[in-house]
């Protein structure tokens, strides 16, 4: 452990502030110097400000120990959640990208991808640690000591809650909370500690927030508004539903959710269109985007925005939705709007390969010629006809894809963008699941109700169904919402629902490697094993069993 741990702690809050260097525009400005140390760091309020940007910046920064891609956030997002999931399709490279797809790593605890979500959430809560060790005594006025102190208990509340969803089993696999949970660090210490178990890790996220909830309403400060990549007092509360949510504790998250999206209202149709690329009313959380910090070619938007690198020079496509999932959504929803899906292309058969390729989907690929060339032209048309104004053009490479999105774009090249971590639509559907799971099956539909037709998403849109079919409502309405942001997985652990991904001759958009069912008890319960670098050195961890 010692080896292990070190490597993530050590200096960890140098790294940190160093990565944030001096920029014009959003990011505070600072300049670090290699003798500060970490009671200098958050010597001051201002300090420790600057500390809390750092830990933000390792949200989205390339960690080159683990290689390439791996920067934050961004690999969570496309490793853990997207690319393991049901309906989150990357055809193109599907066949080597099959082992994560099919959850074939799980139990690899020598492998980059097994060590790095634990790597790098550590690293935030090693960040996080430090400035809580040293913001009593720094200078500078109280009011800002509380809110730094409630920002950094949010990370670190936020880094935990991550990490029960990778490394634990689920809740109702857990005996109660008796299973296996995380390492609870909260110092400074780098020596062998072993595991918590899940209840008390959840009792510890909930002391995190409960404190930095009554410190930051302590403070009476708030971000600036448009530093949407600091902790608030609505963060805390929608890392509060979530954790609650995931404990199936639905009161709480109920309660919580509702607080989290107050004063960040439902964002309307036009800027639910305008590329998912600039923060709207209903971005709780997310990152820093601006140009001056460009994460160049491993940035979320490089590979996943459908005018990105990727999408405009070569053949990769950016991600498409299942097309089972799409095609149960009505045809007049907004969300459909940002899928190439069939009904906007009618009189093509997509099954036999006349006008699109079974091996990956592609449109206008075909073997009959002339109606694949009429497939490609109405699809670059229907691309052309949603391009964001100001934003360069989407799949400018010619690849569009059965499914294909267009729902995240980029501003600046080769893939700058904000990115959402949090959004109170996130927080209504916490609400209908919370609801749901509450035998209150009209405060659910109503939830639907508000997410779906009072946001003009659809404004057709009306819910009486109940039971089962309500809850697939619950499931199909989160999966088109919350699409490629990082959930899909997760969720699917949480409902204890296994992954079924079809291929084209039996309706579904899947390459053939990456067909397959999933099942929900299956692939060490869809849970990471603890890496062999921890295990190999924390002599304290008890390995009998999660």
């Amino acid at each position: 452990m010692k080896k292990f741990i070190n490597k993530i702690f050590t200096g960890s809050l140098l790294a940190s502030m160093m990565l944030v260097s001096s920029c014009a525009g959003d990011y505070l400005d600072t300049t670090p110097t290699d003798s500060t140390g970490a009671s200098d760091a958050v010597g001051t309020t201002a300090n420790a400000m600057k500390a809390l940007n750092g830990i933000a910046k390792i949200m989205t920064t390339q960690q080159y120990y683990f290689g390439q891609g791996f920067a934050g956030e961004n690999n969570i997002m496309a490793h853990y959640e997207n690319y393991p999931s049901e309906n989150y399709l990357y055809n193109m490279y599907a066949s080597g990208w099959a082992p994560l797809h099919n959850q074939e790593f799980h139990t690899r605890t020598n492998s980059i991808y097994d060590a790095y979500a634990w790597y790098y959430y550590y690293t935030i809560i090693g960040n996080a640690n430090t400035i809580l060790a040293n913001i009593d005594t720094a200078e500078g006025v109280e009011d800002e000591k509380s809110f730094i102190k409630a920002s950094a208990l949010t990370f670190r509340a936020y880094a935990f809650e991550k990490l029960v969803h990778y490394y634990c089993w689920r809740w109702q696999d857990s005996n109660n909370g008796a299973s296996q949970g995380v390492v609870l660090r909260l110092d400074e210490s780098t020596g062998g500690q072993g595991y918590a178990t899940l209840a008390e890790t959840y009792a510890q996220i909930y002391r995190d927030l409960d404190e930095a909830i009554a410190l930051y309403e302590q403070s009476g400060m708030d971000r600036d508004a448009a530093q949407i990549w600091i902790p608030n007092i609505n963060v805390a509360h929608a890392v509060y539903a979530r954790a609650a949510l995931t404990k199936q504790d639905y009161s709480q998250a109920l309660s919580e959710a509702k607080l989290a999206r107050q004063n960040y209202p439902l964002m309307t149709n036009a800027e639910y269109h305008s590329g998912f690329c600039n923060p709207t009313s209903e971005w709780i959380f997310g990152c820093f985007g601006g140009s001056q910090e460009n994460n160049w070619y491993w940035s979320y938007g490089t590979q996943f925005a459908c005018n990105g690198y990727y999408a405009n020079n070569q053949n990769t496509g950016a991600g498409a939705i299942g097309r089972e999932l799409i095609n149960r959504i009505p045809d007049n929803d907004a969300r459909k709007a940002l899928f190439l899906t069939e009904d906007k292309f009618p009189g093509y058969n997509y099954n036999d390969g006349s006008a699109m390729d079974l091996s990956y989907g592609i449109l206008g690929m075909g073997d009959k010629e002339t109606e694949a060339d009429k497939l490609w032209d109405e699809a670059a048309a229907y691309c052309q006809k949603m391009a964001v104004s100001g934003l360069a053009a989407p799949y400018q490479a010619g690849y569009m894809y059965l499914g294909g999105q267009l729902k995240f774009h980029v501003f600046d090249t080769p893939g700058v963008s904000y990115l959402p971590f949090i959004r109170s639509s996130e927080m209504v559907l916490v609400e209908a699941e919370a609801n749901y799971f509450l035998n209150n099956e009209q405060g659910a539909q109503a939830a639907l109700i508000e997410l779906n037709a009072t946001s003009g998403r659809n404004a057709e849109y009306t819910c009486t169904k109940v039971g089962n079919e309500l809850w697939n409502e619950i499931m199909d309405y989160r999966e088109l919402e919350l699409w490629g942001e990082g959930f899909a997985w997760s969720d699917y652990k949480r409902w204890n629902r296994p992954v079924v991904r079809t291929g084209f001759i039996d309706g579904g958009n899947a390459h053939i490697s990456i067909v397959k069912t999933i099942p929900a008890d299956g692939a060490n319960k869809w849970t990471w094993d603890v890496p062999l670098n921890e295990t190999d050195y924390n002599d304290e961890l008890n390995l009998a069993g999660k």
